[in-house]
Parts: structure tokens; C-alpha cells; sequence
């Protein structure tokens, strides 16, 4: 179909934005993309640290974790629908499912990467578990986070498209069906054209935003560590 040609694709994206259609569906697959991250990163991460510091969780959740990492997130849509209707909520669930075990992951190798006797200073100096936690555990293990959260992201962007044609009435995956459905395919590819060129900034936002940034040595602090 002479549709899918590229020079049909750039009249479409700015015929769908004149029509005040294309940006509402960015902002709202935006949002459910920040709260499906949002729920994942506040079960991942502790969850992450309870496997990572505690060997006896670590040995009883490892063998379910991984089978259920494994199972694709767009397999829970129907249970999805099941438990939550028609709406937000499933979408919110299946962006979630696919990002949790990123983080999860990450941020337990992160734990196991301490060197224990950062650990052991910190407990003759009399710390309690959440100083240990504040002081010691959370800034070495942020690179981690950081790093799972990037991937998390990646992975919940690519199931948000068709996790939003489960009937919802916005967002960037109801847009393809809508314009499957009227024929118009140019509008189909100016929306996956508009789906990679997000996902490509989101990418590199996270990947300037998360990175960790390193404090500069300040000349006055060199000097005070050179030898007389």
C-alpha cells in the first residue's frame, strides 16, 4: 500500500497534530508509562533489598522470581481485565509486571556488590540497621538502581503500545487501532514513527538523568592531601 510510503508519514503526524489528536495521546501514554514506573519502582527496590540482605529470603523468592520473570508481562493482559476492568488500572498492572524484575534484579546485585567491610565498619561504629540502610546500603547501590530503573523503563515502554489496545480510549496504542480500523495506514506509521522517536528521547533522558554524577575534586582539597 503506497500508504506506508515515507513521504505520507510526516503530512500524517502533522495532520494528526492539527487535529489536536496526537498530543493528548502522548501526554496520556506518558502518564500511565510514569505510574506503571512509579508502582514497579516501589515494590522493586524493596523487594531487591529484602532478597539482597537477607540470604534466607533471597533462597525462598529466587526459584519463584525467576519463573515469573520469565513469563512475558502481555501474558497477564486477560487476567489483567479480569481483576481490574476495562481502563487505566490493567494498564497500569502490565506496565508494572514488566518492569519490577529489572529493578528487582539490579538492585539485589547491588546489594551483593557491597563489600562487606564497609558493612563492618559501620556496625562497630554502633550503627542501627536503618543508619546501615541510609548510610551504607542505599549510595553504593544507586549506580544499580539506576541502572534497572533505565532498563525497567525500556522494557515498560515497549508493552505500553499494546498494552493500551485493551480499551482504553487514548494513548499512543489506541491511536494505531483507530486508524487500522478507518484504513488510514499513514497515520498508522506516523504513530510507530511517533512511538520510536519518544521512546528514543526517553531513552536518553534517563540515560542523562539517572546516570551518577561524580563531585569534582576541588584544587584546595588536592592540596590538603599532598605530602609535606
Amino acid at each position: 500500500m503506497r500508504e506506508f510510503a515515507p513521504q505520507y508519514v510526516g503530512p500524517a503526524i502533522v495532520d494528526l497534530f492539527t487535529r489536536g489528536v496526537l498530543l493528548p495521546d502522548m501526554l496520556a501514554s506518558l502518564w500511565r508509562l510514569l505510574v506503571g514506573l512509579l508502582i514497579a519502582a516501589t515494590f522493586g527496590i524493596p523487594l531487591g533489598l529484602l532478597i539482597g540482605l537477607n540470604p534466607v529470603v533471597e533462597q525462598a523468592t529466587m526459584p519463584v522470581m525467576q519463573f515469573l520473570r520469565m513469563i512475558s508481562p502481555l501474558s497477564w493482559a486477560p487476567i489483567a481485565v479480569a481483576l481490574f476492568g476495562i481502563g487505566h488500572q490493567p494498564v497500569f498492572f502490565l506496565i508494572a509486571a514488566a518492569a519490577i524484575w529489572p529493578i528487582v534484579i539490579n538492585t539485589a546485585a547491588g546489594v551483593h556488590a557491597i563489600d562487606p567491610g564497609h558493612l563492618m565498619v559501620a556496625r562497630s561504629f554502633g550503627a542501627t540497621r536503618v543508619e546501615l540502610l541510609t548510610t551504607v546500603v542505599l549510595p553504593s547501590i544507586r549506580s544499580q538502581v539506576q541502572t534497572g530503573l533505565r532498563v525497567g523503563l525500556g522494557i515498560a515502554w515497549v508493552v505500553l503500545v499494546p498494552a493500551e489496545m485493551l480499551g482504553v480510549r487514548s494513548g499512543l496504542g489506541y491511536q494505531i487501532l483507530n486508524a487500522r480500523d478507518q484504513l488510514a495506514y499513514d497515520q498508522v506509521m506516523a504513530v510507530i514513527v511517533v512511538i520510536g522517536f519518544l521512546g528514543f528521547w526517553l531513552d536518553w533522558a534517563a540515560r542523562h538523568l539517572l546516570r551518577e554524577r561524580r563531585t569534582p575534586i576541588r584544587m584546595e582539597d588536592a592540596d590538603a592531601h599532598q605530602p609535606v
